[in-house]
Order: C-alpha cells, then structure tokens, then sequence
C-alpha cells in the first residue's frame, strides 16, 4: 500500500489552522479584528503576490470573473474572516473553532438550495451531527480559572454569533467563487484576486468615519503574531491543501483538513498546560464525524 502523504499533508492543513487560532487570539484582543484582518491582508496579499510571480502563473479571467472573485473575497474574507477574527477574540480558539466549523454543512446546505447540489440522508445526518458536535463544544466549560485562551471576552452570545456570520460568510463566499475555481483558474490568482479586492475594501472602510478605531500602538510582537498568521495559515496550510488535491479524493482531503476542531485540542493543552475537559473532546469528535458524513456521501 502507498504511504498516505497526501492525506497526511491535509492533516498538516488542519494543524495550520488550529495554530493559526491559537496564534492570532492575543494580537486579535490587541488590535480588534478588524484591523487584525486588515494588517493580515497586506501580509497575504504580499505572500500570494510573490507566489503568483514566481511561479509565473499570473493569468486573470475575464471582468466578469473578476468581479464575481472579488465579491466573494468580500463576502468570505472581509465579512467571514473579520467575524471569525472577533469570535477568536471573544470565544478563544477553540470554542471559535468549533463554530467556524459550522461553514461546511453550511456551503453543503447553500449547494443545495442555490445551486442545486443533491443532498441525501447522509449528508443531512453529518449535517445534525455537527451541529450537536459544536452545540456540545461550546457548552463544555473549563475547569475554574482556566487560561486566558479559553475565557470568554464580552458574552457567550453574542462571539457565538460572530462564529455563526463567520462560517455563514465563509461558506458564501465559497459558494460564489466556485465555479470560477472549478473552471480551471489558477488556485493562487483566485485566491490573489479574493485577498486583494478584500483588502482593498477594507482599506476603504478604515478611512471611514465610522470605522473601528485604530489601535493606539502597533506593538512589534502583535505585529508578528499577525504576520505569522498569513505565513502559517495560508501559505503553508493552503500549499499542503493544494498538494493534498492532488493525490486522493476530494471528499476524504476535505475531511482530513476539517478535523482542526480536535487537533487544537492538545495544541491548546500544550499551550497552556490545561487538559482539555471530556466534553471538549467529545464535542470535537462529534462534529468531525458530522463533517466525514458530509464529505463522504
């Protein structure tokens, strides 16, 4: 039997990911999500520039594409990821995740209503399953006096519904630019094109009166936490996700790079020396299991 690299590059996928929340939650309390998202993008934006040049695959669609693109990195970047961002903040990173996680029975459900995907027993059963999975992530509380990254900032309610306009967001815009990216587009000038019509409009908006206020300092620490978002959750994440296409089904690569719900889990131990609770596990478990009944329908 040939060695799995492919499903285990999409387990690195998934790690990035649950690193990436585990990163960005203290430079998110710092510089508030917006302008986190905002310096993140002049991050990725650079990285996914020089990508694109050096691989000399620098070939755009059509105005038309264009547009629908850039619409769907608003609706998926500016909108979905600010309110991830703000989730991150409120909830922590792993009750965030958990909600973020949300996105794919979303997309699959928005497939079905808009574009008429067929969704059958199976996948509305991984669909009930991860909700119950995240509703059991989120109502499982940590032991008393638990670490700042698993307290919750500014109501239970209110990031849970950041984390639910966030995968709302994510699977839109996902939605949007799918058959433009299952037209053969170039993985990296999509995304390009998404980052930078995202950012461009979230410049715009900070010039705004009524935009969030600027953080009074920018700290070189939250700096490069911020950077090492982009540099870990985009530019390794989404290299070991491109490469993991390539070799194993669709389906199984989409599972395998979900699972960040439980990998965060010992990250988070390991980070702070806290053991996450039997709930969390089982809460992470469920939802995962949810997401491979989707995808593998």
């Amino acid at each position: 039997m040939a060695f799995p690299i492919h499903e285990l590059a999409a387990l690195g996928t998934a790690t990035c990911w649950a690193a990436t929340g585990l990163i960005a939650s203290d430079a998110i309390r710092a510089l508030g999500a917006f302008h986190f998202n905002l310096i993140r993008q002049v991050f990725v934006t650079l990285i996914l520039g020089g990508v694109v040049l050096a691989s000399g695959t620098l070939m755009l669609p059509g105005w038309e594409g264009l547009v629908v693109l850039a619409v769907s990195g608003v609706v998926g970047i500016l909108l979905g990821d600010t309110l991830n961002f703000a989730a991150v903040g409120r909830l922590g990173p792993r009750r965030a995740g958990a909600v973020f996680a949300l996105n794919a029975p979303m997309a699959a459900v928005l497939g079905w209503l808009v574009l008429g995907e067929r969704l059958g027993a199976q996948a509305w059963a991984g669909v009930a399953v991860t909700v119950a999975g995240v509703a059991l992530a989120i109502l499982g509380r940590p032991a008393s006096g638990a670490h700042r990254l698993e307290q919750v900032w500014g109501g239970l309610g209110v990031g849970v519904l950041f984390g639910l306009g966030a995968a709302l967001g994510q699977a839109a815009g996902t939605l949007i630019a799918r058959p433009w990216m299952a037209g053969g587009l170039d993985p990296y000038v999509g995304s390009l094109i998404r980052v930078g019509a995202s950012g461009l409009a979230m410049g715009v908006l900070a010039t705004l009166p009524f935009a969030p206020p600027r953080p009074r300092q920018l700290p070189r620490k939250v700096l490069v936490l911020t950077a090492a978002t982009a540099l870990i959750g985009l530019l390794l994440g989404m290299t070991l996700f491109l490469f993991a296409l390539k070799g194993s089904q669709t389906g199984i690569i989409a599972t395998l790079s979900a699972t960040s719900p439980v990998i965060i889990l010992p990250l988070l131990w390991l980070r702070t020396g806290q053991r996450p609770t039997l709930t969390s596990w089982a809460g992470a478990a469920l939802a995962v299991m949810g997401l491979a009944l989707i995808f593998t329908r």
